[in-house]
């Protein structure tokens, strides 16, 4: 019922659009809207503070029901849950209250400000400091590669306390759009996921109340870390819907396109090939819903199951788009028809979060 409700509500109120979202590289403002009047866009915040309290399989199925119709929008429902994961995880009941509260209500989005210039795969080596002012925090740094930014009234900002510690001298806290010193760079010119913005954060001499730090002094990175065991399935769930909505177009094209007289649906080369995605999508199906179902329970190998989520299904993105694009021959190359915009769209999945590369790591450090 779930996966019909939101099917139908993206077909109708974001797929329309989505075209469009990726030509003119602006905001599926459109998409927002559906989704929060539909209590679509933070369906993971408990119901203690206005939430729906959707568990983990089913936050995955409306991040892969709209990424099923547009990856851009499909951001919307997953940075949501990224960046108030932190709070939910280690904040204070007061902090909850006073984010989670707008969350739900759909009055404010919220992104996560982990990766620096000179931080990326090696998020520990962040540069971004905080520094105790009495009953306040000074941050000054910069955050790149920030999904949502500009849009989200609300950022997790992974901060350097204590430079002697590395990782355990990393903080966590909660900045506001509005806060004095905060401002964006220029939307990054992308390959794919074009409606949704992603900048650099800028954060000069901000000054914030020391209640805003989420936890303990020096255990944000570790938050950051538990966070992601959490969310990578989310970007698993994106990776499935952009795979499933290419091989539902390719699929209804190869039946109505005719060479040599017949529907080249009828051609065995085809059908292999839609074979093909058609089992590498359950799989990946299998094993996303595995580590939603691991994330809820708290499993004690979820880092492994997540970044096995993660790393399989964008993998599995990445060829069956090229594969749909291949099927659908020279239109399949044009804009006109949106597999290019899915396969442009696959590629990222590979990338945040994480590489694929570090999901390999993560997984042979997190044998089960």
């Amino acid at each position: 019922m779930l996966r019909d409700a939101i099917r139908s509500l993206a077909e109708a109120k974001i797929a329309p659009y989505a075209a469009a979202v990726d030509e003119e590289s602006r905001f599926p403002q459109e998409a927002l809207d559906a989704l929060v009047a539909n209590d679509l866009h933070a369906v993971h915040v408990p119901e203690e503070y206005g939430g729906t309290g959707a568990d983990a399989l089913a936050t995955v199925i409306v991040i892969e029901e709209v990424a099923r119709v547009c990856a851009s929008s499909s951001l919307i429902p997953a940075v949501n849950k990224l960046g108030s994961l932190p709070v939910i995880l280690s904040g204070s009941e007061d902090l909850k209250k006073r984010y989670m509260t707008p969350l739900a209500k759909g009055d404010a989005m919220f992104s996560y400000a982990l990766s620096e210039p000179d931080a990326g795969s090696d998020a520990a080596g962040m540069k971004t400091k905080a520094v105790r002012d009495g009953d306040h925090y000074v941050l000054d740094g910069v955050k790149r590669w920030i999904t949502n930014a500009g849009v989200s009234e609300y950022y997790t900002v992974m901060a350097v306390t204590d430079p002697e510690k590395r990782s355990k001298g990393i903080s966590a806290f909660v900045v506001e759009k509005s806060d004095e010193g905060v401002s964006f760079g220029a939307p990054e010119k992308k390959l794919g996921i074009k409606g949704s913005p992603t900048r650099e954060v800028y954060l000069d001499n901000v000054r914030i109340p020391a209640d805003r730090m989420i936890g303990a002094e020096g255990t944000g990175f570790a938050t950051a870390m538990k966070t992601l065991d959490h969310t990578r399935i989310t970007i698993a769930a994106q990776a499935l819907g952009i795979a499933q909505g290419a091989l539902d177009y390719a699929k209804g094209y190869v039946k109505e396109r005719k060479q040599f007289g017949k529907p080249i649906a009828d051609f065995q080369g085809i059908q292999f090939m839609l074979a093909d995605m058609a089992m590498k999508i359950e799989a990946a199906r299998a094993l996303t819903y595995q580590a939603a179902a691991a994330s809820e329970r708290g499993d004690k190998n979820l880092t492994f199951q997540g970044a096995a989520a993660k790393c399989f299904a964008s993998d599995v993105a990445m060829e069956v788009t090229v594969d749909a694009v291949q099927l659908l021959g020279g239109y399949g190359y044009t804009r006109d028809y949106p597999v290019e915009r899915m396969m442009r769209d696959a590629k990222i999945t590979q990338i945040y979060e994480g590489t694929n590369q570090v999901q390999r790591i993560v997984m042979a450090r997190n044998l089960p």
